[in-house]
C-alpha cells in the first residue's frame, strides 16, 4: 500500500504547472516527474509539427512513469491528464488563469499565433478541465486560480494541506 500520494497538475501551458510542481516538489520531497522533461529524455516524441512547433508526443511511450507512479509520492507535471489510469492518481489539480494573463505568457513564450490562438480557445472553453472531469472522479479533481505569485503560494499550501490529510486517513485506515 503507498504511504504518500500520486498528484497530476494540469492546464493550458502557460497557466503555471511548473511553478506549482517545483515549489510543491521541494516543500514535500516527492518525486517530480515532467512529462515534458520525460518525452525529450526517453524519445518518446514521434514527429515535429511545424505549424504548432511542437512535437507529436506517442502517448504509449510516454506512459512510462508507471511504476513510480503507482508507488506514490510523486507530482506529474503535463497539460494533459487522460492518459494516465485512475488507479495511479490521488488528486488532479487543473490550473485556471485569465485569458488575458494567459495570452501575454504566451506571447512573451514566442508561441506562433495558431499555436496561440489552440491553447487560448482551451483555455476559455474549459477543455482540459472538462478532460480531468470525464476522466476521473469528481472527488479528486478540483480548479485552482493561478493569476500571480500569490495564487501559487496559495494553491502549494492547499495542496500540501491535502497530503497531509490523505496520510493521515491512509494511516488511520491502517490501523
Amino acid at each position: 500500500m503507498r504511504t504518500s500520494p500520486t498528484l497530476i497538475v494540469t492546464g493550458t501551458p502557460g497557466v503555471g504547472k511548473t511553478s506549482h510542481c517545483e515549489l510543491l516538489a521541494q516543500a514535500t520531497g516527492f518525486k517530480l516527474l515532467s512529462i515534458n522533461q520525460i518525452v525529450k529524455d526517453r524519445g518518446c516524441q514521434d514527429e515535429w509539427d511545424d505549424e504548432l512547433q511542437s512535437w507529436i508526443v506517442n502517448d504509449d511511450k510516454a506512459n512510462t512513469i508507471e511504476d513510480e507512479a503507482e508507488r506514490g509520492g510523486c507530482i506529474i507535471d503535463w497539460h494533459v491528464c487522460d492518459l494516465f489510469p485512475r488507479s495511479w492518481i490521488d488528486l488532479v489539480v487543473v490550473l485556471r488563469t485569465n485569458s488575458t494573463l494567459l495570452y501575454d505568457r504566451l506571447v512573451a513564450r514566442r508561441y506562433s499565433e495558431k499555436k496561440l490562438q489552440e491553447n487560448l480557445d482551451s483555455e476559455i472553453m474549459e477543455v482540459l478541465l472538462e478532460e480531468a472531469r470525464n476522466s476521473y472522479d469528481a472527488e479528486i479533481v478540483i480548479e485552482l486560480q493561478s493569476d500571480n505569485a500569490e495564487d501559487i503560494e496559495n494553491n502549494v499550501e492547499r495542496m500540501e494541506a491535502w497530503i497531509a490529510h490523505w496520510k493521515a486517513n491512509v494511516s488511520t485506515n491502517d490501523t
